[in-house]
């Protein structure tokens, strides 16, 4: 599937005709917009605007892509997506990758009183400190949240707005793929979680793009009850592409006193820093990376099975 003809697909079927008055009745067949009528809103040929769908058209202009994006109601996050993918043709970006710098995991040791951790764009944990390990009961390194959250926990485990959480990763891996569409780990992660959740598919057939806010999350861990955070993302000023996440408790509230206590049950470990030395995504894909196709190629054939 063309990344940007299904794009404009997705985002002209959520528009409500009446919002840009467009007069509707019973006979209507289609969810959202015509394509005549996206056409016509934006100021472009029907023609031009069809081969845009059908990946016929390449480079649209900028004045093009600014009419698509206001009459397709996008918001800052989409118009930049939509703007990625009309140019992927000309310049492909090179997947960013490498290892934590070590001054960054003397920061990651600072941080003793919330979990904080360093995720890369295909949502590999890459380093984490003490109480990130004790968050998720598991070693960081080799962690990928993507895989946590739709192949290891469901619904009952650890995320408490396990439906929410799918849709911000289903919605921030689809943001990396028109960013590295030739990340053939990212491509291979993403068929890996086709094949292994239903849910996965069909979020992922409705090209939401989603990027990594600050907000609420709230786990449920097995020993120490709910835990309720603010979490705060910190992009890292390299070409690394990760992120620092911290997850803060409010002062004196019930989760800051769980964290005390999940730390105390394991206080005899040691308070450093893991990293995961670049956090090669473990070989439990069902797709050669050696091999993998393009980062939404490798789920098209099951988007459309659901």
């Amino acid at each position: 599937m063309d990344d940007l003809a299904g794009f404009l697909r997705t985002r002209r079927a959520r528009v409500d005709p009446a919002a840009v008055d467009i007069p509707t009745d019973g006979r209507r067949r289609v969810a959202g917009l015509r394509r005549e009528e996206v056409a016509h809103l934006s100021g472009v040929s029907v023609d031009y605007y069809v081969r845009l769908e059908q990946g016929r058209a390449t480079q649209p202009s900028e004045q093009v892509l600014d009419a698509l994006a206001r009459v397709l109601g996008l918001d800052e996050t989409e118009r930049g997506h939509l703007y990625r993918l009309a140019r992927q043709r000309r310049r492909r970006a090179k997947a960013p990758g490498g290892r934590v710098r070590p001054e960054l995991l003397r920061v990651l040791s600072l941080v003793t009183d919330a979990p904080a951790l360093v995720m890369d764009h295909r949502m590999d944990v890459v380093a984490g400190n003490r109480l990130a390990g004790l968050l998720y009961g598991r070693p960081i390194p080799g962690l990928n949240t993507a895989r946590h959250i739709f192949l290891e926990e469901t619904e009952r485990g650890l995320y408490a707005d396990w439906d929410t959480c799918t849709l911000d990763v289903v919605g921030h891996l689809r943001l990396a793929a028109g960013k590295y569409p030739d990340d053939r780990r990212l491509a291979s992660l993403i068929g890996e979680l086709a094949m292994g959740s239903e849910r996965f598919r069909r979020l992922w057939a409705r090209a939401d793009v989603r990027a990594r806010t600050h907000g609420r999350k709230a786990y449920r861990h097995p020993l120490v009850g709910l835990l309720e955070f603010h979490q705060e993302n910190f992009a890292l000023p390299d070409a690394s592409g990760m992120e620092m996440l911290v997850l803060a408790a409010a002062p004196g509230g019930p989760t800051e006193d769980a964290l005390r206590l999940l730390a105390g049950l394991d206080a005899g470990q040691g308070a450093g820093p893991v990293a995961g030395g670049g956090a090669p995504t473990p070989q439990r894909s069902t797709a050669d990376s050696r091999s993998a196709p393009s980062v939404v190629s490798a789920v098209a054939s099951s988007e459309y099975r659901t």
